[in-house]
């Protein structure tokens, strides 16, 4: 039940505002003066929302207004005056008061006004909740020294606007960290745009970055919107920016030196205010030195570096994270929950895991969905996982070298299928295909993707 505080210096208003608002359900407390409403606001939990007159003896309202903002900045106020002029309403909504009404007060207005403003308070708190549990599902799990060190740098870094380089090798995480980096950072509310700058044809490359205008070229229907303009007042995570080439990177350049650019075929100069985060799981010195990044790009990048580490130098993580990937695949796949003995950590541990996170991940996914009963033992876990994970024991030693890039390519497909949730578009993207194409391979190959979306 909401509660309302009731400043006024008539008595008369208070008792018959108080009457008002308690007949529609909330509980209401009255003063008649600003020192009064702020002891009895400082004695207690703040109301949820002040009814606060401006023309009172003392302190007057807009004076208490002032002083409450800056105790609790985000309590919902609403001015009331018999007096009020433009120049009072706009004085008021500058320090922060949600609303002015004018006396004598419309009921059906202030009840509205009342409304609007208690709602807007528990969208608000929603927001913060919802981020909360965000914040808690990204979560990178370990407790490891190298991951406490980077945990330390993103809740160092992450309010900061600061541009982000990730580095780390293929499965480590560097989307977590950078989601975690967003999430953490003062434009959480605004958008997380990812661009996995490997999967792009470099013919589109320019199109996806920086839109185009209708007509730029064959095939330019519409305007678009490209991914810079979209995370504007967000972050934008330019995902293995080194398999960028290089015309691209100088142009990538510009846009952080200048902050603003141009659609393809356009002329106006769009302005934007963007965070970049990049990742790569590649030697930036040695790209450089070989001719293929550009120097200039990577100092303007990496401002605060992070490196994620390899699963193999934090093996102590790993009943943690298989904890975590079994319950989530069990809850999935509306089986019970699994028992993992010790004996199978210690053998999960002794792993070389080429593919880091990521292949431990997709091995637990196969070992909940197909050891049979309630326990995974040390005997259902492979003794080895060569060429990066469970799945290459499918390919076959025998038979062809056709018999093998089939066997391979069917792998490789269902364990990138895996990885974007079974979606036929987001994998297509990211591997670099037409829509078209992948599913004409994922029929080929008989692979059931509409039977797997519904687990």
């Amino acid at each position: 039940m909401n509660r309302i505080l009731i400043v006024d210096d008539e008595e008369s208003i208070c008792r018959s505002l108080a009457g008002l608002l308690e007949d529609e359900g909330f509980v209401t407390d009255a003063s008649l003066d600003g020192d009064g409403a702020l002891e009895r606001m400082r004695a207690g939990e703040p109301p949820d929302l002040v009814l606060l007159d401006i023309a009172m003896p003392g302190r007057d309202g807009l004076e208490v207004l002032e002083l409450a903002r800056a105790e609790w900045p985000h309590l919902p106020i609403v001015m009331m005056s018999g007096h009020g002029t433009i120049e009072t309403a706009v004085k008021a909504t500058r320090l922060g008061a949600y609303d002015f009404i004018e006396k004598p007060l419309s009921f059906d207005k202030l009840m509205l006004t009342i409304g609007h403003a208690l709602e807007q308070e528990r969208l608000r708190q929603e927001n913060l909740r919802l981020r909360g549990e965000a914040i808690r599902a990204g979560e990178i799990l370990g407790k490891s020294e190298p991951i406490m060190k980077l945990k330390g740098q993103i809740g160092q870094a992450a309010p900061t606007n600061g541009w982000v380089l990730i580095t780390g090798e293929n499965g480590t995480g560097k989307e977590l960290v950078a989601r975690q980096v967003h999430l953490e950072s003062q434009r959480s509310e605004g958008p997380f745009i990812d661009v996995n700058c490997a999967a792009i044809p470099e013919e589109l490359i320019e199109s996806e970055l920086f839109g185009h205008e209708k007509g730029a070229f064959t095939g330019a229907i519409a305007r678009k919107r490209g991914r810079f303009e979209l995370a504007h007042c967000g972050t934008l995570f330019l995902d293995e920016i080194a398999d960028m080439s290089l015309m691209t990177q100088a142009k990538i350049l510009r846009i952080l030196q200048e902050r603003k650019f141009e659609r393809v075929g356009g002329t106006d100069s769009i302005e934007v205010d963007v965070r970049v985060i990049a990742a790569t799981n590649k030697d930036l010195q040695k790209e450089i030195e070989a001719g293929r990044f550009r120097e200039d790009l990577y100092y303007r990048l990496n401002v605060i570096p992070f490196h994620v580490p390899p699963l193999r130098e934090r093996r102590e993580d790993i009943p943690e994270l298989v904890a975590a990937f079994a319950a989530e695949f069990c809850a999935d796949s509306r089986v019970p929950p699994k028992e993992i003995t010790a004996e199978a950590i210690s053998r999960l541990r002794g792993q070389a895991w080429p593919g880091n996170v990521r292949e431990l991940r997709n091995l637990v996914e196969r070992l909940v969905l197909m050891t049979p009963g309630p326990r995974i033992d040390a005997s259902d876990v492979p003794d080895s996982l060569p060429m990066g994970g469970a799945a290459a024991h499918a390919v076959p030693i025998d038979g062809t070298l056709d018999d093998a890039r089939r066997a391979f390519e069917r792998e490789f497909l269902v364990s990138r299928l895996r990885e974007h949730g079974w979606n036929i578009s987001r994998t297509a993207d990211a591997i670099g295909l037409a829509r078209e194409t992948l599913s004409r391979k994922v029929r080929a190959h008989g692979i059931d993707v509409e039977r797997r979306d519904e687990r």
